[in-house]
């Protein structure tokens, strides 16, 4: 699988870099993989019954399971054999960052994009961006990794790569390919005239909505000046016309019906509560009537085992994303309703990765929904596919 980014602000590793990344790629794979396997054996031949044995009852949801994991020697070498290697991700990439700053830069302001976005020197940072080290991440989103503006941005960037071992594209895009790819098979009379991306990050699934629909306008948003400077470089190296600004989810400064889709890619579960009711408000707000929104997501615990919850959980209490579990425990068809689309109207689908199964898997998808596949939905290991739910806006 693809682990060097294929575009123009692709970092130039030493051969004692590249060995890094494919170790550390390698390593998350064999947790991700091989170790996941036997935490599962460990569940059920032991723990799961230890459980049975102390409280008359099997685990029924995710927080039981990891109750009856805690303390499971096999649980303890998953866990901080998964923290570890997350850690050695960032670690392996910020030195890259660090000596390339001045080139990075210099790609940024050669192609005008550090004055391409808007940036709104106003804009408070929310605490769960700014306070904490997300995914582990140094400094996160905000922060001053890397020594320039554009740091957390190529951090994230050249991190990813390594963390997703190419299950997400040469360019991290394989979500907005996939997405965008079920999309245009489903709904061939959909055709976008403007699209938005909330919470964008540096724009990877961003720009495969550009491609899919190429006269429509693509705006991308987030609160992280860093990554939208770099996402804003990254697009432009790559021939994409996308703009970027700086907004809260939540406080979307756009007229209303602005727009024909309203995307989100592994967004919703970073928001408390209310912040992603609010942003369900914004999102019908500044869509058009017979517009659509769409958000890529981890599937809800309330269509998966208590064990493979428990599983896609793990990240709220080991991975630094204090509202993952939160998100997961509530009702997306809900999420919905609550803002204003009709319950008629709600959309949810699972797609195959276009990278691992290709094009016609994908139209194969369209043609007839997949349930959600409790061993490769949303988990990012072998074999994964991509969560998707929503809801058209009535006209």
């Amino acid at each position: 699988m693809v682990m060097t980014l294929q575009h123009a602000m692709a970092p130039t590793r030493t051969a004692d870099e590249v060995a890094r990344a494919r170790f550390v790629s390698g390593l998350r794979s064999f947790i991700l993989n091989d170790l996941a396997a036997d935490l599962r054996t460990a569940y059920d031949r032991r723990a799961a019954s230890a459980f049975r044995d102390r409280t008359g009852h099997l685990p029924a949801d995710s927080d039981e399971v990891h109750d009856a994991l805690r303390g499971d020697p096999t649980f303890a070498l998953y866990t901080a054999s998964r923290i570890e290697a997350q850690h050695m991700v960032w670690e392996s990439v910020i030195p890259g960052v660090e000596r390339e700053r001045e080139q990075l830069e210099n790609l940024a302001r050669n192609d005008g994009a550090v004055q391409s976005v808007a940036l709104d020197p106003d804009l408070v940072v929310p605490r769960n961006v700014s306070a904490i080290d997300v995914h582990l991440m140094p400094g996160a989103y905000s922060g001053a990794v890397g020594g320039s503006l554009l740091g957390p941005g190529a951090v994230y960037d050249r991190g990813l790569a390594i963390f997703s071992m190419g299950l997400m594209g040469a360019n991290l895009d394989d979500i907005g390919l996939s997405m965008a790819a079920y999309i245009k098979a489903r709904f061939p009379d959909f055709a976008p005239t403007a699209m938005l991306d909330v919470g964008c990050t540096i724009g990877h699934n961003s720009l495969p909505w550009k491609q899919a629909y190429p006269a429509a306008e693509l705006h991308a948003a987030d609160v992280a000046a860093p990554g939208l400077v770099y996402g804003a470089a990254r697009a432009k190296l790559q021939g994409v016309d996308a703009r970027f600004h700086q907004m809260n989810a939540e406080d979307l400064k756009f007229p209303n019906e602005s727009f024909d889709l309203v995307f989100t890619s592994m967004f919703l579960h970073e928001l408390s509560a209310k912040t992603r009711a609010r942003f369900f408000d914004e999102a019908h707000r500044l869509l058009r009537p017979g517009g659509l929104l769409l958000n890529m997501e981890l599937p809800p615990n309330s269509q998966m085992s208590a064990f493979d919850g428990f599983y896609l959980d793990w990240d709220c209490w080991y991975n630094t994303e204090p509202f993952y579990k939160g998100y997961r425990d509530e009702d997306p068809k809900a999420l919905c309703v609550g803002a204003g689309f009709a319950e008629s109207d709600y959309l949810q689908f699972v797609v195959p990765s276009i990278g691992i199964y290709g094009h016609e898997a994908v139209r194969e998808a369209a043609r007839g929904d997949i349930d959600v596949d409790q061993e490769t939905t949303g988990r990012l290991a072998d074999g994964v596919q991509w969560f998707g739910f929503g809801a058209w806006k009535s006209a």
